[in-house]
């Protein structure tokens, strides 16, 4: 029964991969091996040569050979008579061949998926190109680093402390590095590639996840500047901060579910809170749409590994100086760091006590914390706001993240008694 399975499975995936192919070449009257009665065929063929001997690859191998030549010799007539030097006719011969031994050697899900992978990057050629034109070379290395950050750095790093000071591992430090950078790469792509263009509302909402500090600049210091549209730019402050409060939920709970679970509510009300206020300086603004066209500058690239470095040493000093301060003074001493870490980078912070690095400290304590460097934080992105935009211009959102942080402390202490 199993054998009949595979077989039917092979000719089904062998004539949706046809039936692709034909589709995807029907206004091309030129002749080319391949359709939805050969890719079957080759399957069919493919998993029989390989079922004939169980265990010897040799009459596969050989069946493998014997197309290979007959595409070689049908790819040369085709360069002599068109010039055509394409070669993806020729793979799809060969990924239909290989369908069969696939089907008959590992698990459905991988002859399902290849399949599917395969139609999707057939069907998907103009896509693809048009992304390949939009795509320049920086992006190609910065989605380099990414890999090397993930797939080639974490791989290496020890999974056991290498001091007394902390008992964080080298593997959790670079995790809580790549928490940040995956967050922050993430919004990068987002704001560059889909958000329309000129939009404040967009800048905002994607930059909070990217930096809610940084884009408190970028749009202090466009409020600052002429032709803006100011409540609607004052939104967008407000609600960058507003993101930022989401944006540390999630950050923990990839770390410290209970701990997210405690600050969701807090975090998500907060959040709510400063997106009305921004929906409401939104309405009260007048679209401009000569402004509207001064986009801010876009997001710098966030996987520099300079910045990963500086990242991770900064994790690992705030680190040890939250276990520091909650073993020699108390839960006080960790409230104080809080303060002080929040007219900095919180995310270090923030990600050290999700990972254990105050150790016995209560859940709701660790609540209180973040909100108390996230209130730092606000006080800071208050002051950058009336720095760059001016009183005028600047003292209604730097107001309104003020009330913001106080609102998150108050609740946090109610909550905890």
């Amino acid at each position: 029964m199993k054998l009949v399975a595979d077989l039917l499975a092979t000719l089904g995936l062998g004539f949706f991969f046809g039936l692709a192919f034909e589709e995807f070449h029907r206004n091309d009257t030129r002749t080319r091996p391949g359709g939805v009665r050969t890719f079957p065929l080759l399957a069919l063929c493919g998993a029989l040569l390989f079922w004939l001997v169980p265990g010897n690859p040799l009459p596969f191998c050989v069946g493998l050979l014997v197309l290979g030549a007959w595409l070689a010799l049908f790819y040369a007539a085709r360069l002599r008579g068109e010039g055509d030097n394409g070669i993806v006719v020729l793979v799809c011969n060969l990924l239909a061949y290989l369908l069969g031994a696939v089907v008959m050697a590992g698990p459905r899900w991988v002859a399902v998926g290849g399949t599917v992978g395969a139609v999707l990057l057939l069907t998907g050629r103009d896509w693809l190109h048009a992304l390949a034109r939009r795509v320049g070379l920086d992006e190609i290395v910065t989605a380099g680093k990414f890999l090397i950050l993930t797939g080639l750095v974490m791989p290496l790093l020890p999974d056991t402390p290498v001091t007394r000071l902390t008992g964080l591992t080298p593997h959790q430090v670079w995790l809580a590095v790549l928490a940040i950078c995956t967050v922050s790469y993430a919004s990068y792509l987002l704001q560059r590639y889909v958000a329309p263009k000129g939009t404040g509302v967009w800048v905002a909402l994607l930059g909070g996840l990217y930096s809610s500090t940084a884009t408190t600049i970028v749009l202090a210091r466009r409020l600052g500047g002429a032709g803006s549209d100011r409540r609607q730019t004052q939104a967008g402050i407000v609600l960058a901060t507003a993101i930022m409060y989401l944006r540390l939920t999630v950050i923990v709970g990839v770390f410290d579910w209970p701990l997210a679970l405690r600050l969701a509510p807090l975090a998500i009300g907060l959040a709510a809170c400063g997106g009305l206020v921004a929906a409401i300086l939104y309405r009260r603004g007048a679209q401009d749409p000569a402004a509207a066209q001064a986009a801010p500058r876009g997001p710098s690239n966030p996987l520099e590994l300079t910045t990963a470095l500086v990242f991770a040493a900064l994790f690992v000093v705030i680190s040890v100086a939250t276990g520091w301060a909650r073993a020699r003074f108390g839960v006080a001493g960790l409230y104080a760091l809080a303060a002080v870490v929040g007219v900095s980078d919180i995310d270090p912070f923030v990600l050290g006590l999700a990972q254990g690095g105050a150790p016995g400290t209560p859940v709701a304590a660790a609540v209180l914390a973040i909100l108390i460097a996230a209130s730092s934080n606000n006080v800071l992105k208050a002051a950058y706001t009336l720095g760059f935009a001016g009183r005028r211009h600047g003292a209604l959102p730097a107001a309104l993240l003020v009330l913001l942080g106080a609102a998150g402390i108050g609740a946090a202490v109610m909550l905890g008694g």
